[in-house]
């Protein structure tokens, strides 16, 4: 037993285990919703490196299989760290960092840096970017191009798993986002200290700083007008220069945004994308259009329902559709917040696969280019980037922004109750299960241990004068609001030893391998 595999600390020391008070908390049913689960990803597995072993997917069939295998893998790996490091960056604010200074001090550097200022905000926005181009990469290189054919299966599988994008969908939901997602919000320390969240984290400060988003900050300025209230920063008022440089890449931003939306909607009206043929432009227009608006629901109501958690029953049953949303939110022991927050990101994942099937540029030998550009402008068109950032900041930033101004009005419409009805029943059905077996292998392998048992829990920091803090007093403009934090999502405990004592073990153990 020991917290954590980079200090090299024997597994054995000072640590007995009994095997019989553990219960697993499988009942049949969830037992066989797992088993289903992982059979399902096991088939998903094949399937797509079928495809590509078989050139039958567009960075397969273009290039070669093996930058297609290494893209796939490279993307999906990265992607897992950047969605777990978003818990851990998010829910570690309010910790005092002294507290984990010499237990783990690659994480102490990063939250040091990362939560300095408005950092936070500015790591959220390039992450944004970065899950949106990764799933774009992996889409590339895993998805099936039109009328593919492998392992000779029946019809019904086929459309189940290559038209519909389900293989996709499965292996990256559960391998790259929920899997890691359910690991790092409880062990955020574990989690976070690693070089590998090093490189991610400041990769997306990188992107931020970059100014390719910064539209996204005049639309926070809007959102803000129209509620009346002022953007908290933990930052001085900027100076001449500074602002000179802001919004000289807020320009830059609005640049790149309006020539995506040109070049996309061009490709769209000539037919020049890897939409599925027999679709009629317009319909594939609205078919775009639509798609973002259900993604920016559904990224908009994360950060209203945490909001709106906050409120008193009364503050946020104001109409008849919030009542009904937050009955099934908050009823039950307030077993529909996770339960969204699962379905909520098959409804993601599925429709940002459909977006970079719309919006990635595509055209025929013979055809012309995309707006009368050069072949370099085309093959970068192609990249599928261009997309990514249109969903970044219309469909996903923007709708955030707007939610933390009016989380009661995002509560209470129509829309909100429905997607949420649809998030719960495909969390219901268990398809994604196999996410929690994943987690649970990962977190023995990396020897991950709950936050608890560094930093104690929230009542013994304060009662040793380490209590915790608030990151804003009010969320409107910024983005933490609607990420994975602890106990977001549900986690099975599998050790019956309390926090308490564990962490006395661990001390022990340390003090020990210094005498």
């Amino acid at each position: 037993f020991f917290a954590r595999h980079q200090f090299g600390i024997p597994t054995s020391l000072n640590y007995t285990f009994d095997k019989s008070k553990v219960t697993m908390g499988d009942d049949p049913l969830t037992f066989i919703k797992k088993t289903i689960s992982v059979l399902l990803l096991i088939f998903s597995l094949v399937v797509v490196h079928a495809l590509i072993a078989d050139k039958q997917t567009n960075l397969s069939d273009n290039i070669h299989p093996a930058l297609a295998y290494v893209a796939l893998w490279g993307a999906l790996i990265w992607l897992s760290m950047v969605e777990g490091s978003q818990a851990s960056m998010v829910g570690l604010p309010p910790i005092d960092r002294e507290l984990y200074r010499e237990s783990h001090p690659i994480a102490f550097k990063i939250c040091e840096r990362g939560h300095r200022g408005d950092n936070l905000d500015r790591y959220l926005m390039g992450r944004q970017f970065m899950v949106l181009a990764l799933v774009f990469v992996i889409n590339m290189s895993g998805a099936p191009i039109e009328d593919a054919d492998v392992l000779n299966l029946p019809t019904p599988l086929a459309n189940a798993f290559l038209k519909s994008g389900l293989a996709m969908i499965l292996f990256t939901c559960m391998i790259g986002q929920l899997n890691t997602q359910v690991n790092a919000s409880h062990c955020m320390l574990d989690y976070l200290n690693d070089h590998f969240a090093t490189f991610t984290v400041w990769v997306a400060v990188g992107i931020e700083a970059s100014g390719l988003l910064h539209a996204s900050y005049l639309i926070q300025m809007i959102v803000a007008m129209c509620a009346g209230q002022t953007i908290e920063s933990n930052e001085p008022p900027r100076d001449g220069l500074a602002n000179v440089l802001y919004w000289g890449r807020v320009l830059f931003s609005c640049g790149c945004l309006g020539f995506a939306f040109a070049v996309t909607l061009a490709a769209l009206f000539d037919g020049k994308t890897t939409m599925w043929d027999g679709i009629p432009e317009v319909v594939s227009i609205i078919f775009f259009f639509g798609l973002m608006s259900v993604v920016g629901m559904l990224e908009g109501m994360q950060i209203a329902f945490f909001a709106v958690a906050k409120m008193t029953e009364e503050e946020r049953n104001y109409n008849n559709w919030a009542k009904w949303t937050n009955e099934l939110l908050f009823d039950n022991g307030g077993r529909g917040l996770p339960g969204f927050m699962i379905g909520r990101q098959l409804c993601v994942v599925s429709c940002f696969f459909v977006i970079a099937r719309v919006t990635t540029v595509s055209i025929e030998d013979g055809d012309d280019n995309v707006l009368g550009v050069g072949d370099g402008a085309q093959k970068f068109f192609e990249t599928g980037l261009l997309g990514a950032l249109i969903t970044t900041i219309v469909a996903s930033i923007a709708w955030q922004l707007v939610a933390s101004a009016f989380p009661l009005t995002m509560l209470g419409n129509p829309v909100t109750y429905i997607l949420l009805r649809i998030c719960l029943f495909l969390e219901a059905t268990g398809i994604a299960s196999g996410a929690w077996v994943l987690a649970s292998i990962h977190k023995k392998l990396a020897g991950f241990q709950k936050d608890e048992v560094y930093v104690g829990t929230a009542e013994e920091r304060a009662a040793q004068g380490h209590g915790d803090k608030k990151i804003h007093d009010k969320e409107i403009g910024h983005l933490t609001g609607g990420a994975f934090g602890a106990d977001a999502l549900p986690f099975e405990e599998y050790n019956p030893v309390s926090f308490t004592v564990r962490r006395t073990r661990v001390l022990n153990n340390i003090s020990k391998l210094r005498e």
